[in-house]
C-alpha cells in the first residue's frame, strides 16, 4: 500500500464549483506513481484540467497529466498548471512530441561517393591504428624477452590449447576435403589430355606454396581473432582493463603477448597439418577417380617437389600470425563498453584479418615468384 502523508497524497475529483473540471491535487511524484496511476485510470470525463494545487510535481507526474489528457482527448490548452511547474510540463511535452525519426539513407553518385570516402578514410584510421598498436606490442614484447621472468607462460599454454589443439579436427578436415576437390576438379581437365599423372604437381604445388598456410590463417581469422576480440571487448566493459592498469600491470604484457606468441607457435603447427591433409586429400581422389596408386602417388611426389616450396608456404605463417592476433587484440582494446560495440568490433576483426591475410598472400606470392623461390 502507497503510504504518504495526508497534504502529500495525490488526489484527482471533480471539482465542486465547475463540474467539467477534474482538479487535482497532493503530490504526484515518482513514489505515489501507482496512486496517481489508478486515478488516472478511474478519472471521469472532464473538459478541462485543473493542476494549479499540485503541492509537488516531477517528471513522472508530468507524464502521468500527460496521459490524463491523451485518454480524456484534450488538448494542452486544457490543462492549467502552476507557474513553478510549466517548464517541467513543457520539457516533458517536447520530449514526448519529439519524434523517432530514422535518417534515410542518401541516394545517388554523390552520397556513394561519400560513403566511399568516409570508408577509405575509417580504412586509413585502422591501418595506422594497427602499425601503432604493433609498435606498442613490439616494444613491450622486448621488454619481456630481456626479462624472461616476465613471461606469461600458462596463459600461453592455455590459449596455444584453445587456438591450436582445438582448431586441428577442423583444420584436418577442411584441408582433406580442399585437398579432394582440388583433385578432382585437375583430374577433369588433365583427363582430357592424358595427364593425369599432373595432379600430384597441382595438388602438392597448391597445398605447400598456398593453400596450407591460407586455408589455416583464414579459419584462425574466423575463429580465434574473434575469440581474442569477444574476450578483450568484455573485459573492456566490465572496466577490468582499467583495473589491471590500476593495478600497475601492462594490458599488452597481461593479454596480448601470451596471444601472440600462442598463435606464433600454433598456426605453423596447424600450417604443416594442413599441407599433409591436404596432399592426403588429393592422394584419396586419385586413387579413386584416376587410378593412380598411392605408391606412384607418393613416389612422384618425392621426385617433383622441392623442399623449398614447403619453406615458401611455412615462412607466411608467422606474418599472418602475427596479422591476426594483433588485429583480434586491438579491435577488443577499441571496444566502447556497449554489447553492440563487441559484436560490431569482432565482426570487424574477422572482416579485416581475413581481408588482409588475402591481400599479403596475394603480395608474397608476387614476391616469390620474382625472385624465382
Amino acid at each position: 500500500m502507497n503510504w504518504a502523508p495526508e497534504f502529500d497524497r495525490p488526489t484527482l475529483a471533480t471539482a465542486s464549483d465547475r463540474p467539467e473540471t477534474l482538479r487535482a491535487g497532493g503530490a504526484w511524484v515518482i513514489e505515489n506513481a501507482a496512486a496517481v496511476e489508478d486515478l488516472v485510470r478511474r478519472a471521469g470525463s472532464a473538459r478541462h484540467i485543473d493542476a494549479s494545487g499540485l503541492q509537488r510535481m516531477d517528471s513522472a507526474g508530468a507524464m502521468l497529466l500527460n496521459r490524463l489528457l491523451h485518454r480524456l482527448r484534450l488538448d494542452r490548452d486544457a490543462l492549467t498548471l502552476a507557474p513553478a511547474q510549466q517548464a517541467l510540463m513543457s520539457r516533458i511535452d517536447a520530449a514526448i512530441a519529439q519524434p523517432l525519426r530514422q535518417r534515410k539513407k542518401e541516394l545517388g553518385i554523390y552520397a556513394a561517393l561519400g560513403r566511399l570516402g568516409f570508408s577509405v578514410q575509417d580504412s586509413i584510421t585502422e591501418i595506422i591504428a594497427l602499425i601503432g598498436f604493433m609498435g606498442l606490442t613490439l616494444k613491450t614484447f622486448a621488454k619481456v624477452f630481456v626479462k624472461p621472468a616476465r613471461f606469461r607462460i600458462t596463459p600461453t599454454i592455455h590459449h596455444m590449447e584453445i587456438v591450436g589443439l582445438d582448431a586441428v579436427p577442423l583444420v584436418i578436415l577442411l584441408s582433406f576435403l580442399v585437398g579432394a576437390v582440388l583433385a578432382f576438379l585437375g583430374a577433369n581437365v588433365l583427363q582430357a589430355y592424358g595427364a593425369q599423372i599432373y595432379v600430384v604437381e597441382l595438388v602438392s604445388y597448391a597445398f605447400l606454396r598456398e593453400f596450407g598456410v591460407l586455408l589455416t590463417a583464414i579459419i584462425l581469422a574466423g575463429r580465434t581473432a574473434s575469440a581474442f576480440t569477444a574476450q578483450i571487448g568484455a573485459m573492456q566493459n566490465r572496466e577490468e582493463i582499467d583495473a589491471i592498469r590500476t593495478l600497475g600491470l601492462d594490458p599488452i604484457e597481461l593479454l596480448v603477448i601470451p596471444r601472440l606468441v600462442a598463435l606464433l607457435i600454433t598456426l605453423p603447427l596447424l600450417t604443416f597439418i594442413a599441407m599433409c591433409m591436404g596432399i592426403t586429400g588429393g592422394a584419396v581422389v586419385s586413387k579413386l577417380a584416376l587410378d593412380i596408386p598411392l605408391d606412384l602417388y607418393w613416389s612422384r611426389l618425392n621426385q617433383v617437389i622441392e623442399i623449398r616450396h614447403f619453406w615458401v608456404g611455412l615462412i607466411k605463417a608467422p606474418m599472418f600470425a602475427t596479422i591476426i592476433s594483433l588485429i583480434g587484440c586491438l579491435e577488443g582494446f577499441q571496444t566502447q563498453g556497449t554489447a553492440q560495440s563487441v559484436g560490431e568490433r569482432t565482426t570487424s576483426a574477422v572482416v579485416q584479418c581475413i581481408s588482409l591475410v588475402i591481400v599479403l598472400d596475394a603480395i608474397a606470392a608476387v614476391f616469390f615468384m620474382e625472385i624465382n623461390l
